[in-house]
């Protein structure tokens, strides 16, 4: 993956409840003592009335966040993946999803990208946890520019929203005038025949990568970014299914419940098509940079282009 015009969508998503904050008064932003590392400071410098730190108390930071819902405002709940998914994770059932009220969390430092922060903060199970919920939208941003969308597309919707974040720099590639945020629609981003790539968050520029080595090897990949989970689009899935018969899947998450899960229960029972899923399959991440952890799980470029032709029998 290429650093140019790198940007870690955490920090997109602080400089973007900034933004938003200067829009709508009733924005609130609540933290758990981690507002230098999910970027909520910068909000925090701007709003401080607005900004509450709970301190290292997750799960009641959400319910806090449910009774300032109740009165109208609109908190943006923030922590690493693995404390908002994980720790949290029976607040936001009950007392979030299930009065569905309207909450948004925005989870910073997912996937084993998170690096030597190690295998117990490296949540590889929130986008699962969370796209079970009831009323639950999930989204998982590709870039900067995608990150930014998310946030203020997550405020303009009635109900809760989970959002994940990453904390390795990525590459802008949704700079295109055409582009547009719609949660629930996916973005085709590149024309295939002979295979559909479908990646979402940090993968989707690592695949758009794998299609052109791939292209390189007479393989024609077309390439989706699916940035919303849920609700997800099932008529591009099937669209592109129907047209090159071959799915492949591509998240920085575990294998069952994800990206991968979502995709296959849809073309089980509207479109059967020959699929594979790439992704961390039944292990825990591990302590070390980011970039290595990508490689050696084959998340990266020459990971992709490597399970993508042993699918293909190339």
């Amino acid at each position: 993956m290429s650093d140019k015009k790198a940007v870690a969508t955490r920090d997109s998503y602080g400089n973007a409840l900034v933004e938003l904050g200067k829009k709508y008064d009733n924005v609130y932003v609540l933290d758990a003592d981690l507002a230098a590392a999910t970027k909520t400071g910068v909000f925090k410098k701007e709003f401080p009335e607005r900004h509450i730190d709970c301190g290292i108390q997750e799960a009641n930071m959400v319910g806090v966040a449910a009774g300032m819902a109740a009165t109208g405002k609109v908190p943006f709940c923030s922590s690493f993946a693995m404390f908002a998914a994980g720790r949290a994770y029976e607040q936001v059932r009950n007392s979030v999803c299930y009065p569905h009220f309207n909450v948004k969390i925005g989870a910073t430092h997912a996937g084993i990208s998170v690096g030597e922060d190690g295998a117990s903060h490296q949540c590889l199970e929130d986008i699962a946890l969370m796209r079970e919920l009831p009323g639950m939208v999930v989204i998982n941003p590709a870039d900067d520019i995608e990150a930014r969308a998310a946030v203020e597309a997550a405020y303009l919707h009635d109900g809760p929203v989970y959002m994940r974040f990453g904390r390795l720099a990525v590459p802008i590639i949704n700079d295109g005038p055409d582009y547009k945020f719609e949660i629930g629609k996916g973005v085709l981003l590149r024309e295939g025949s002979d295979v559909s790539l479908i990646a979402t968050g940090l993968e989707v520029g690592e695949t758009l990568a794998a299609a052109d080595v791939l292209a390189e090897a007479g393989i024609n990949a077309e390439v989706i970014n699916i940035h919303t989970i849920k609700p997800l689009d099932e008529e591009l899935i099937l669209a592109t299914a129907k047209k090159t018969g071959k799915i492949v899947t591509i998240e920085e998450h575990w294998v069952n419940g994800g990206l991968g899960s979502a995709v296959a229960e849809v073309l089980s029972e509207k479109c059967p098509t020959l699929m594979k899923r790439i992704g961390v399959y039944d292990t825990f991440g591990e302590s070390g940079p980011a970039k290595e952890l990508l490689h050696k799980y084959e998340l990266d470029c020459d990971g992709i282009v490597k399970q993508v032709k042993a699918f293909l029998g190339k």
